[in-house]
């Protein structure tokens, strides 16, 4: 690929244009994240194993991520270029499992497509953040990583709340019947499956990517990478060769996705209980609590998508990983608060907390990471990267359904305090990352 000093500076559309297809990425996931745990409820599943039935999203990362780096890395097509080929078959792959989660009609069934559906949108997702690094300079990369956030959190808004909109506007009925998926989430797939397609098709279409400088070279190179065998071994050495800007953050990593996944799969189960009073996934006061679970969310979405532009700007007057400490201590207290809380109108406020974290883990890790990697690795990289964002998921998913039983004595909410210390702690670890652009 050229080097970072032969990449022009991209105007803001630009930015915009090559990010679109993270807002439909988001839309899916804001989807999953929101409504997961209320469909397998819904559909029979046990509290202590909610967290075991989301362990498809975590090992699906696993799997999926670094072999698309990898391939990502060794793909060039005149056309289509080096990573939107994945942009492309993703996004139809999501959109079809978006279609089919909702009609789900029996729990294995659900968990089923949401494996189809959490590779889909790994396939899509993981080449985005490398594309950042392939056509940014170090001096815009913070900016590239924030519009994709801003984006993140524009799709996340949209998508959290639409059970709420469709049921309050339009009069779609959120109860189900016959144990059946209520039709405000069924509906709110289907439109989030058609946005899926379009937003990523909209970069496919109007970005084009840097081919390498020296094209025979990197066709020689491919030839040499070719081959199942190599591709694995290249994946689990580079655990061998990380630089050791990305074994710190490694450590972050963990204990802020252990709080995230705690709090995704267990806010709806415990806003049902501590607020609507419900346990039963089956009444209409549970599944009013999903439909403000989806409120929260979508608060903590929009926060973000505010947040993602003035992170940047306080990086600068301080440092990114400065920010990022302070940021993950605001969301770590933030997820804690929710014990105490029984209004709520009063839990929108953990959200704006839990927002401004979310704008810091998907922009400043990322930012501090891409100025420490090689250029013709960088996808590569960033797929390893992912293991540390799905190993800490995948601990979670084995660990807290136990937990929830014997320690918390079924009281989901205080798993949301484990994962808000864990996010504290995360936020310490922070400041123990060497950030190789801010010092050099």
């Amino acid at each position: 690929m050229q080097s970072s000093t032969n990449k022009p500076r991209l105007s803001f559309w630009q930015l915009w244009n090559m990010s679109f297809g993270f807002f439909g990425i988001q839309f899916g996931f804001a989807l999953q994240n929101t409504n997961t745990s209320r469909i397998f409820s819904t559909l029979g599943a046990n509290a202590d194993d909610l967290a075991l039935f989301w362990l498809a999203a975590p090992i699906t990362g696993l799997l999926v991520q670094p072999v698309i780096g990898y391939l990502s890395d060794n793909t060039w097509h005149p056309f289509w270029g080096r990573r939107r080929p994945f942009f492309f078959v993703g996004a139809l792959l999501a959109s079809v499992a978006m279609f089919l989660m909702p009609n789900s009609s029996m729990l294995w069934m659900a968990i089923a497509v949401l494996w189809m559906m959490d590779s889909a949108i790994n396939i899509s997702m993981e080449p985005f953040r490398a594309f950042v690094g392939d056509k940014l300079n170090p001096s815009q990369q913070t900016a590239g990583f924030a519009m994709q956030t801003f984006l993140i959190g524009c799709g996340g808004v949209i998508a959290s709340l639409l059970p709420s909109l469709l049921t309050n506007y339009l009069g779609v009925s959120n109860v189900p019947v016959d144990g059946a998926i209520p039709d405000t989430v069924r509906y709110s797939f289907y439109f989030g499956g058609a946005i899926f397609a379009l937003s990523v098709m909209w970069t496919v279409f109007t970005t084009k990517e840097i081919p390498p400088t020296d094209l025979e070279k990197f066709r020689q190179e491919r030839k040499n990478n070719q081959g199942f065998a190599r591709a694995i071994t290249e994946i689990l050495g580079g655990f061998l060769k990380m630089p050791k800007t990305m074994v710190q953050l490694a450590w972050v990593q963990f204990f802020t996705w252990v709080a995230l996944f705690s709090m995704w799969v267990y806010t709806t189960p415990s806003i049902a209980e501590i607020v609507f009073h419900s346990t039963d996934a089956q009444s209409a006061a549970y599944q009013e609590g999903g439909n403000w679970v989806g409120i929260m969310f979508g608060v903590y979405g929009g926060v973000s998508a505010i947040a993602a532009f003035i992170l940047p700007i306080l990086s600068r007057m301080t440092s990114r990983k400065f920010v990022h400490m302070i940021c993950l201590m605001i969301g770590g207290v933030s997820l804690v608060s929710i014990f105490l809380i029984s209004s709520k109108q009063m839990l929108l406020l953990p959200m704006v907390g839990v927002g401004i974290a979310w704008a810091s883990v998907l922009t400043m890790p990322y930012a501090i990471l891409a100025g420490a990697l090689p250029a013709n690795r960088m996808g590569y990289y960033m797929g390893l990267f992912n293991f540390f964002v799905v190993i800490p998921q995948i601990v979670a998913g084995f660990v807290l359904g136990a937990m929830l039983k014997h320690l918390f004595n079924y009281q989901s909410v205080k798993v949301l305090m484990l994962g808000g210390f864990c996010m504290i702690l995360a936020g310490i670890l922070t400041m123990f990352v060497k950030d190789v652009v801010e010092q050099s």
